[in-house]
């Protein structure tokens, strides 16, 4: 399965809210796309409906195929802890979700390709995995060639870094600390992850 390139004011239809990102057309239709939309908007959805829903939102929302969604479950199921949560703070701690959060990129999809075109160190190390997970501690940094790409320096003038506790920015060396794994309160996301620990278990 390909990763999702297609028009994303249609998915965030969907869902019903700006997953992407502030989105003018949504706010214009918000209903379901399609020629019955606004008659789906009124039809009761099943709990499995839900629960798949749910699933797909976070998906789309952190950018992450099936197969490395369904591994991330499992990982999370394995570990201590709630498990909903857990499978957030592992998405959050993703490399090219980290790099969204120090506002290095406007969106996810921007934050992955500065990852995948060896813009971004952690600890010093050129990192183009953006899968990779950001331990407590990591620093994440801009490489030294590239502190001056416009698309970088564009999205720090509107910087959102300073709303996350558990990220540190540098502004002098372009440079970022994950301070801790963040807390179930602090990630704004709108994902009801119980609905995904009940879709897996069945």
């Amino acid at each position: 399965m390909a990763r999702y390139t297609g028009p994303k004011t249609k998915i965030a239809r969907i869902f019903g809210e700006p997953i992407f990102g502030p989105d003018k057309n949504l706010e214009k239709r918000n209903y379901p796309p399609g020629q019955h939309g606004l008659a789906r908007k009124r039809k009761k959805v099943s709990e499995y409906g839900l629960q798949l829903r749910e699933k797909q939102k976070a998906k789309y929302t952190y950018g992450v195929l099936e197969r490395q969604f369904s591994n991330l479950f499992v990982k999370a199921q394995a570990s201590k802890g709630v498990t909903g949560e857990v499978l957030l703070q592992l998405l959050e701690s993703r490399l090219d979700n980290v790099v969204y959060r120090l506002s290095l990129a406007n969106t996810r999809n921007g934050a992955r390709q500065l990852v995948l075109h060896k813009h971004i160190t952690v600890n010093g190390e050129i990192v183009n995995i953006p899968s990779y997970i950001v331990k407590p501690g990591d620093v994440i940094s801009v490489r030294e060639k590239s502190k001056s790409l416009e698309v970088i320096n564009d999205a720090l003038k509107v910087a959102r870094y300073n709303r996350f506790s558990w990220l540190e920015w540098n502004k002098d060396t372009f440079s970022g600390k994950y301070m801790n794994v963040p807390q179930r309160s602090d990630i704004p996301e709108n994902i009801k992850e119980q609905l995904i620990v009940e879709l897996y278990s069945k």
